[in-house]
């Protein structure tokens, strides 16, 4: 694993303990790893790596832009992806995300399942379709991380292992 990818789990490691523990993320951790991806491209005298770096963040909080203004993933989850795209680039960005929403669904699933919930959460996937079918895609409050009664789910997890998924994927 070369030293981006180590630090980049380093961080995303980081973040699943602060999100387990109290569902937030903090933007110390995001924004702290961030600006060092930043420093670290710029120190080792590569344009190109701080180009990658930028677009990498970018489209890491591009990716979990959508789903963040519909109400499913918190802040932190969005500033998590953009903050390990800006260390491994635009292009494992994408990998991790797509990654990352293959994991949160099955964790969703047995998450769901283990608390009895996942009726509820089917129901409530048909009525977020259904409503966008006739008002647009736009959020439900009710269904959303704030107005939901339904678990939780720490996100950090899943991007963790989307980030793992891609380091032995490219290995």
């Amino acid at each position: 694993m070369n030293t981006t990818y180590l630090i980049a789990t380093l961080v995303s490691f980081s973040a699943c303990i602060t999100d387990v523990r109290s569902r937030r993320i903090p933007n110390v951790l995001t924004f702290g790893a961030a600006a060092a991806a930043l420093v670290f491209h710029l120190s080792t005298g590569q344009s190109t790596g701080l180009l990658k770096s930028v677009e990498g963040w970018l489209v890491g909080a591009a990716i979990f832009f959508l789903p963040f203004s519909l109400g499913g993933l918190g802040a932190g989850d969005v500033k998590l992806l953009a903050a390990l795209g800006a260390w491994v680039g635009p292009t494992d960005a994408l990998w991790i995300a797509l990654y990352a929403g293959v994991t949160g669904g099955i964790l969703a699933l047995a998450v769901a399942g283990a608390q009895g919930y996942l009726r509820q959460a089917f129901s409530n996937i048909w009525l977020l379709l259904s409503h966008w079918r006739v008002a647009g895609i736009r959020p439900l409050y009710e269904i959303s991380l704030e107005g939901s009664r339904g678990p939780r789910l720490a996100y950090a997890i899943p991007i963790f292992a989307g980030l793992l998924v891609n380091a032995w994927v490219r290995s």
